[in-house]
């Protein structure tokens, strides 16, 4: 049985992200995430300006008339969720864990993706793969996968993004797009995201905490490592420790965006204490300008 708390906060999750999918999201998502190509749709009469290669010759001759055949975008994709439940996830400064914030997101692109129609499947992981979900269309595939993510009890602590890639290009052996929904905070992980972006539509969103970017001033704190469960005691009052931890970040980061340049990724960052639709929509517009050869 789902308990009441776990119901209650399923209903909200799909009200307020199936309401944004419908409002805000939608039209982005389908003019950048394109179907595998395009299908026979139906023959008529040929019009002036038709292209003469699509002359359909064995209706014409039946009829006759000129036929030409007439082809319409195949929108049906596959949409694979990969997301991280690491111990990492339920770190929160702000009202809420990384991993609601991680939840709505993965909500908001399965609704969105099954309003054009598409399939949504789900890999669950931390230091190993806790979940896999085929994907499958429809409102109640998408509320099992949000539950999945919710309900979840991992077995791991730690992060290993190469235990989700490797799986993706297991079990999904068509292209397809694939949200990697992180904090990103792994080690040796480019040759599988290589190898992940060469084969499918690719896009990390990393969901970043604002404590994680910088120090507070709190004076001395023992700070723990959620994963490994180390402890450091830490002068936060000392203004060179702060700047020393803004600027390894600063680093860290900076690492990251350049193998996503290199590897031609896209990506997008996402703050819990921020809303994180302006940051989706700014994706999918900054797709789309890039498709029509304007960036």
């Amino acid at each position: 049985m789902i308990p009441r708390e776990l119901i209650k906060k399923l209903r909200t999750i799909e009200i307020r992200t199936s309401r944004l999918a419908n409002e805000q999201l939608a039209g982005g998502y389908h003019s950048v995430f394109k179907g595998r190509g395009m299908a026979f749709s139906e023959v008529r009469q040929y019009q002036p300006g038709d292209d003469v290669r699509f002359i359909d010759w064995n209706v014409s001759a039946r009829m006759n008339e000129v036929y030409v055949k007439v082809f319409s975008e195949e929108r049906e994709m596959t949409v694979m969720l990969l997301v991280d439940l690491s111990e990492s996830e339920r770190f929160g400064s702000v009202a809420r864990p990384k991993v609601e914030t991680v939840a709505e997101v993965a909500a908001l692109l399965a609704f969105s993706a099954i309003k054009n129609n598409d399939r949504v499947g789900l890999i669950l992981f931390t230091d190993r793969v806790e979940r896999y979900v085929p994907p499958k269309k429809g409102k109640g595939h998408v509320m099992r996968v949000v539950t999945e993510i919710l309900n979840a009890k991992p077995k791991g602590k730690g992060t290993d993004l190469r235990v989700a890639l490797d799986l993706l290009g297991g079990v999904q052996r068509r292209r397809a797009v694939a949200f990697l929904v992180s904090d990103l905070i792994a080690k040796d992980w480019e040759r599988s995201l290589r190898i992940a972006s060469a084969r499918h539509d690719l896009i990390p969103v990393q969901v970043v905490d604002p404590r994680e970017e910088e120090l507070p001033d709190v004076g001395w704190a023992l700070v723990e490592d959620l994963e490994s469960g180390e402890l450091l005691e830490v002068d936060t009052s000392d203004p060179a420790v702060r700047r020393a931890y803004a600027s390894r970040v600063a680093k860290e980061r900076a690492i990251r965006e350049q193998l996503f340049g290199r590897l031609g990724v896209d990506h997008v960052t996402v703050r819990t204490d921020r809303p994180y639709v302006p940051a989706l929509a700014e994706l999918f517009r900054r797709r789309e300008k890039r498709m029509k050869g304007y960036g």
